[in-house]
């Protein structure tokens, strides 16, 4: 059975050698980690139990190339802050950024048979020169660096809940070897739901604001919704709908949910001049066209006071010129009039969203992981981290000895769809195989020539 050697870079708790070993034993190979670097101290800690005959290695820009023993795949989920839409998007211009090049350095000076990388689906499209471009100057560079090196590089974006798993998680898949493309089209759907992993009896929690949501709707009736005064829908409750912040009057409800949908309309930019901005606060006189209420100047002000409406004026784009190039921002115009908008807020409320078991998560980033929650008999508990580790993949045996849950989440909103990762690798898999019957194919010619 052939040993098949490869490095794990940036391996938070090893998400991505998970779905490669398990491709590649299933084919057959056994494999073997020379090295895997990783400096979060509570990511060695998982690594350490579930890996306990392996030494990891600190932070890799320290590690020369030279001292690394002789591989045949690099693995790498390399920093994705610097690309991603939940960042500031610099890129190259972000340290985290560049720690490509120490993938970059690697691969050129061991030059291995394959790699494959995993990234936010932000680094496609950033730094675009036009936005109509199909990916950005970042992406592009990557890209010019790998083939540079000689590699045949294929890349997909993936989207995990094709792959078996309850969640939607679109990632960037990079894959390259020495002599062909590996195909990455055609991967047969399978489907999950929330309900496939939860566990059941958990404790829940009885916090004022779970018994304010419980106060208005059932536990049954809690499936599916978000929680955010961010956008409207019949999935979405609102604070005022909890009477959160006071109390609120029916036609004061009526009136924030015209807002909702009206502050979204480009016409008010256009009145104000200025370019429009997804949720525009509106004058007195704007709301009057949309909402006639005899008491309507009080009706606003109550709603002030309560912290559901703030005021401000519209905002203008910024450009500030610095060291990591131009920033736009948007900010207050006091030469155009105070307004009313809605105090709108994601990650608002201790809760973002309570998962319905017949369908799927949203994407599970480290910041909010913890909103999520589940119906859990008559009331409500966020997600346990073995529930955590399903939604990526990992196997029941995987060990996750985490101090905390904040420890848990972070790790988990960081890490990788392992059975992306598994059906990535098994069509590498195919591709290194094929290489090297044909290598012995062709030994085997000239040894008989010989």
């Amino acid at each position: 059975m052939e040993n098949i050697k490869f490095i794990d870079l940036f391996a938070g708790i090893g998400g991505i050698r998970c779905g490669f070993e398990n491709a590649f034993r299933k084919a057959g190979y056994e494999t073997q980690c020379v090295l895997s670097s990783e400096i979060k101290p509570y990511a060695v800690k998982v690594l350490n139990a579930n890996h306990p005959d392996e030494t990891v290695s600190g932070d890799i820009t320290k590690i020369a190339a030279a001292d690394i023993r002789d591989f045949d795949f690099l693995l790498a989920g390399f920093p994705c802050q610097a690309f991603s839409y939940a960042g500031k998007r610099l890129g190259f211009m972000d340290t985290r950024g560049t720690l490509f090049f120490e993938v970059e350095r690697i691969l050129r000076e061991k030059r291995p048979y394959g790699f494959i990388l995993e990234n936010v689906e932000g680094l496609v499209t950033h730094d675009r020169a036009n936005p109509k471009d199909k990916i950005g100057r970042t992406f592009t560079t990557i890209l010019q660096k790998l083939e540079e090196l000689g590699y045949k590089v294929s890349w997909r974006v993936l989207n995990s809940k094709y792959f078996g798993l309850a969640q939607e998680r679109k990632r960037i898949y990079i894959v390259g070897t020495l002599d062909e493309n590996v195909c990455l089209d055609f991967f047969m759907p399978r489907y999950a739901k929330i309900g496939d992993i939860l566990e059941h009896g958990q404790p829940t929690e009885d916090t004022d604001f779970i018994k304010l949501l419980l106060s208005h709707y059932s536990s049954e009736q809690l499936n599916g919704k978000s929680i955010k005064d961010k956008r409207g829908g019949s999935d979405n409750i609102h604070s005022w709908d909890i009477e959160l912040k006071g109390a609120v009057s029916q036609e004061q409800k009526e009136l924030l949910d015209m807002m909702f949908k009206e502050r979204r309309k480009k016409k008010w930019a256009a009145e104000f001049g200025i370019r429009w901005m997804d949720g525009m606060p509106l004058t007195l006189k704007q709301i009057s066209t949309f909402f006639a209420h005899p008491d309507l100047y009080n009706m606003l002000e109550d709603l002030v006071s309560k912290g559901y409406l703030k005021k401000e004026h519209p905002k203008k784009i910024v450009v500030r010129h610095t060291e990591l190039g131009d920033q736009e921002s948007r900010e207050q115009d006091t030469t155009l009039p105070l307004g009313y908008n809605i105090v709108a807020g994601k990650l608002s409320f201790e809760i973002s969203k309570i998962l319905s078991p017949d369908g799927i998560a949203p994407t599970m980033v480290a910041m909010d992981m913890k909103k999520n929650y589940v119906v859990d008999g008559e009331g409500l508990r966020p997600l346990t981290l073995r529930e955590g580790l399903r939604l990526f993949g990992y196997p029941e045996d995987f060990k996750f000895p985490v101090d905390n849950l904040h420890d848990g989440y972070d790790l988990l909103g960081n890490t990788v769809a392992v059975p992306v990762i598994q059906a990535v690798a098994e069509r590498l898999e195919k591709t290194f195989t094929k290489h090297k019957e044909q290598l012995e194919y062709e030994e085997g010619y000239i040894r008989a020539s010989v």
